[in-house]
């Protein structure tokens, strides 16, 4: 199989599950116009560390264009094409130069409170009911600052209690459950804004009925954080930002999966579908943020043990490899 075909056929396997994987097509065609199409099996470490080295890139970028290479050789090393993986070595990866911020309960519960005085003046164009109910969305389903905006009322099923999140990362669209607290205060946000002008059929409107901008949106949050006092005091050279409630949503559910002696093997995976990643990577970085006093768990799913980790089961392992 040549070079162009393989990619073609990977690209459309992809795609049958729903992803966009447009960025990822134009990295893998790049590859293919560097090399030509030449045979899949005839492809070696070298060409592979040329084409990754071809354009100069941060480390990070240069990582995700590895690991998407490395993903594309091995689906046809395993299917019989008579190759072994081309990859050269990969780069050492840089040091983690930002950790998101994590409320406490204390300041959360202070960001709330602060909603009303912070939308009171008539130049907000955001209501203090409609502010306070995005950010319960969001740290309550650890949902994208625009998947939140972009909900439309019929994708909130406040009966059932589901949300139906579309074009997130990815592509993809997905249902997930909410908690009984958070459905209640959905479906009493749904009866005060039931009579109000809406021009988009969005869930979440201006006072004018136009859907929300998010840039907008983050100018609120900040002056809702100084407000609240809500301050960064650990040498980060950023403030805490309203995108750190997905990471303090996901920080907050793996805590309370350890103190109630959760299988972790099977809840990460379950908390990387539910925030609409792919993969398990940005769901168990969040381990290294969990309290301190979770350390003595955290060591049974370290890399060194290597025993009873999520990537030691074949069908899950199975089952991420197709998404």
């Amino acid at each position: 199989m040549t070079l162009f075909e393989a990619v073609r056929v990977y690209v459309e396997r992809k795609r049958s599950f729903g992803l966009g994987y447009q960025t990822p097509q134009r990295q893998l065609l790049s590859l293919a116009k560097d090399l030509g199409d030449i045979p899949v099996n005839s492809i070696v470490p070298r060409q592979v560390l040329s084409h990754l080295n071809g354009t100069q890139s941060s480390a990070a970028t240069w990582r995700g264009k590895y690991l998407l290479l490395k993903n594309f050789f091995e689906y046809w090393a395993a299917r019989g094409e008579g190759i072994t993986s081309p990859m050269p070595p990969i780069r050492p990866a840089e040091p983690l130069t930002f950790i998101p911020y994590i409320y406490s309960k204390r300041e959360l519960c202070s960001l709330l409170r602060a909603t009303g005085d912070c939308q009171k003046w008539v130049s907000c164009s955001i209501d203090g009911t409609t502010f306070r109910m995005v950010l319960l969305l969001l740290y309550s389903t650890g949902m994208l600052t625009g998947e939140a905006v972009r909900l439309a009322r019929q994708d909130v099923d406040g009966k059932a209690g589901f949300l139906t999140v579309r074009g997130g990362r990815f592509g993809r669209s997905r249902r997930i459950p909410i908690g009984p607290d958070l459905q209640h205060r959905v479906q009493r946000y749904m009866r005060r804004t039931s009579g109000r002008k809406n021009l988009a059929g969005n869930f979440f409107t201006n006072k004018d009925g136009t859907p929300i901008k998010p840039r907008i949106l983050g100018k609120c949050f900040e002056r809702l954080r100084r407000l609240a006092g809500v301050l960064r005091y650990d040498g980060a050279s950023y403030q805490a930002r309203m995108h750190d409630l997905r990471h303090t949503f996901a920080v907050h559910r793996i805590t309370a999966w350890f103190r109630q002696d959760a299988d972790m093997n099977r809840m990460l995976p379950a908390l990387a579908a539910y925030m609409g990643q792919v993969g398990l990577g940005s769901a168990e970085r969040y381990l290294s943020l969990t309290p301190e006093r979770f350390r003595r768990e955290l060591v049974k799913l370290s890399p060194e043990r290597r025993k009873k980790r999520w990537r030691d089961d074949p069908a899950l392992m199975k089952f991420l490899a197709e998404l």
